[in-house]
């Protein structure tokens, strides 16, 4: 077997790598270092968790090691390009210590934050810059940033960025980088525009096509869960509260904020991630995955793509995704780098045939099995003493609200006013008397705080069985309109409804790892006027594409 010395990594970059406990060059490093060593333009083809990073970082380096340029302001030496914030920060993990030991300087830079850090890094001078096609657009056209300079430049994950729109941007960078540099380029699929970089910015390029990422990884099993829709949620639970890392896919931003949020208030720690999270919250949620403190990640199909953690255990489409491509790629955040995994989908009866077309694109043939919470299949699938919670929560009755201060009078009845005198029209002040036609005032009623809301019903989004996302509100035998109240006083936060992740300074409450079954404050069971998480996620059977 071939070690990195052999294929002509620099001895000050293998001895790094042994540090590292890294010794072993994967299939898609071992065939493509010679040649991008040697200078020459590379296309590798690989799907996620091939290896790829080291792929292009070690010639990466090495030539700039090499390399007698000077470090210049505002001039990188080397240009890594990536379409997401995370596989940003990701990539520069894994340059950062190999870089400093020769000596060189990275510096990643993205939008969402501010500017001002990453134009001093620039002013003072870098010499491998990883950054988001988006924000350095921006850096160059201020006059922040020249890529004159460029040596080598890499394209990572470029039918990701085909995906995300971010093509034209990445032509525009390229135009502005010296002709005659190295150009590296990795892409799991040649369609959607990437063939079209490929002919007109790489020369003769040496493809090496290693795991292919339209097959799904032969250490991966596949399962498909058939489920009632009210065991969805049960069946989801189960699996999770298992030990070890999983990720949760669903199909809308919507969908993973508020299933993150059922998890949590049913003694599974999780965090989410999707667009509509700031960049602070994003880290924070990916450091809480990454280091344990919450083994359960809720993402969508694009923030998902940038994830590389190993050790992922678990995938589970809660939502089965629309294209064959996408559940390749949820499906590759387990099983990498050779490691085994699992994967699983959860499938109701009007799905049946969505999920059958799916797989057989996909190119797998999934084992198919019928059940429901409490099944000894699922310790199978997910093994391991169940450690948060002992049972999913049953879904729990709404209760009406009542006015704050007295029981509503009947219609005969004249209501009184502060001042004991019967007020307009048979309508209360706002002090929690009954308003127009005996219904509670404003104030009779909490708010959204996961407190009833619309005559007592639940604030908690109940998913329909539409396409549309748009939740929907369930009553216990309310009429559909009645009483709709407003009231910002009443309001206070849901237990255990925390976006916070776990191993934060937020101070959200989660459950404990080992409460031997039990929930911390956090994770308190749901109250009365709000409906529990199962009865929330099993209501939907098809949600709505992003």
């Amino acid at each position: 077997m071939l070690t990195f010395s052999e294929l002509g990594v620099p001895a000050a970059l293998t001895q790094a790598l042994a540090g590292l406990g890294i010794t072993t060059p994967f299939p898609i490093q071992a065939a493509t270092l010679p040649d991008s060593l040697a200078g020459r333009d590379v296309l590798g083809r690989g799907r996620t968790g091939s290896g790829k990073t080291y792929a292009f970082a070690l010639p990466v380096l090495a030539r700039l090691a090499a390399s007698r340029s000077p470090r210049k302001p505002r001039r990188p030496r080397a240009l890594i390009l990536a379409p997401t914030r995370e596989l940003a920060t990701q990539i520069d993990a894994v340059l950062a210590p190999l870089a400093a030991v020769l000596g060189l300087r990275t510096l990643v830079v993205f939008g969402g934050v501010g500017a001002n850090p990453q134009i001093k890094g620039l002013a003072a001078g870098v010499d491998v810059l990883v950054a988001c096609p988006g924000r350095l657009d921006d850096h160059l056209r201020s006059g922040h940033a020249s890529l004159d300079s460029v040596e080598v430049t890499v394209l990572d994950e470029a039918d990701h960025m085909a995906d995300l729109g971010f093509l034209p941007v990445v032509r525009r960078l390229l135009e502005q980088t010296p002709r005659d540099g190295q150009r590296l380029l990795f892409s799991a699929t040649l369609d959607n525009g990437v063939d079209v970089l490929v002919k007109r910015f790489m020369r003769k390029p040496v493809t090496h096509s290693v795991d292919s990422a339209t097959e799904a990884p032969v250490e991966m099993s596949h399962h498909v869960l058939h489920v009632h829709g009210d065991d969805r949620f049960g069946v989801l639970v189960d699996l999770l509260s298992a030990p070890g890392r999983s990720v949760v896919f669903t199909r809308t931003k919507r969908r993973a904020k508020v299933l993150t949020k059922q998890l949590i208030t049913a003694g599974v720690p999780a965090v989410e991630l999707h667009g509509n999270l700031a960049q602070n919250a994003r880290n924070r949620n990916l450091a809480a995955f990454s280091d344990g403190s919450a083994e359960t990640l809720v993402a969508t199909d694009i923030a998902a793509r940038g994830i590389h953690v190993d050790d992922v255990a678990l995938v589970i489409h809660a939502d089965p995704p629309v294209e064959h491509k996408a559940y390749l790629h949820r499906s590759g955040r387990t099983a990498r780098a050779g490691a085994q995994g699992t994967v699983i989908t959860l499938m109701t009866d009007d799905q049946q045939a969505e999920v059958r077309d799916l797989t057989r694109k996909a190119g797998v043939r999934p084992t198919t099995n019928r059940t429901r919470p409490g099944d000894p299949l699922l310790s199978e699938l997910a093994p391991g003493e169940r450690r948060f919670v002992t049972a999913a929560p049953a879904p729990q009755p709404t209760r009406t609200a009542q006015p704050a201060r007295s029981s509503q009078p009947s219609r005969g009845a004249a209501p009184q006013s502060r001042g004991g005198q019967p007020s307009r029209a048979g309508q209360s002040s706002r002090g929690g008397q009954s308003a127009r036609g005996g219904q509670p005032s404003r104030a009779a009623q909490p708010s959204r705080g996961g407190q009833p809301s619309r005559a007592g019903q639940s604030s908690e989004a109940v998913w329909s069985s539409s396409t549309s996302d748009r939740p929907t509100q369930r009553s216990a035998g309310q009429p559909a309109r009645a009483g709709r109240a407003r009231g910002r006083g009443a309001a206070h936060a849901a237990p255990g409804h925390t976006t916070e992740p776990a191993g934060s300074t937020g101070g959200g409450n989660r459950p404990r790892r080992g409460s031997g079954g039990q929930t911390s404050a956090g994770a308190a069971p749901t109250t009365a006027g709000r409906t529990s998480g199962a009865a929330a996620f099993s209501s939907s059977s098809r949600l709505g594409r992003r």
